[in-house]
């Protein structure tokens, strides 16, 4: 499990808790290498597949996750529809470089709060989870929910 970092200073400081779950541990390390160098997040967790990644968000009741979509066991897709239906207090942006409108409307289907194209920017990644943490939702069809932006 990874080290908690200190909220901050102020009590109103609020800092994004993020869970990443991708079976490419390169993948896994990059985002959170960015979310560690990133002010307002914090990874709490990393897992390599969906029963790894239901389990952490079960132990560290993450406020977004990041869920990759094609991984062994147990998809993010299955992965989120269990997460969903178990009413874990947390929000899931499906993070896939697969641009299937299959996937994208499964993904809608299992109760995800968007999807976000793998592009390798760190901006819209960040910005996307801030959105979704935000009650927002982010799909690249460009059906969006009030207030919010299309994915990149």
């Amino acid at each position: 499990m990874l080290p908690h970092r200190p909220l901050g200073s102020t009590s109103a400081e609020r800092v994004i808790r993020v869970l990443v779950v991708d079976d490419h541990a390169l993948i896994r390390a990059g985002v959170i290498d960015i979310l560690e160098g990133t002010a307002d997040m914090h990874p709490v967790g990393a897992a390599a597949d969906g029963h790894e990644a239901f389990g952490l968000a079960i132990d560290t009741q993450p406020d977004v996750v990041l869920m990759d979509v094609a991984m062994p066991d147990l998809s993010g897709i299955e992965a989120t529809r269990r997460l969903v239906a178990d009413e874990i207090a947390t929000r899931i942006l499906v993070h896939s470089a697969d641009t299937s409108p299959d996937l994208v409307a499964a993904a809608r289907a299992a109760g995800a709060a968007g999807y976000l194209l793998k592009r390798g920017r760190s901006a819209p990644l960040l910005d996307a989870i801030r959105v979704v943490h935000a009650g927002g939702a982010i799909w690249p069809d460009g059906d969006q929910a009030a207030g919010t932006t299309p994915a990149p």
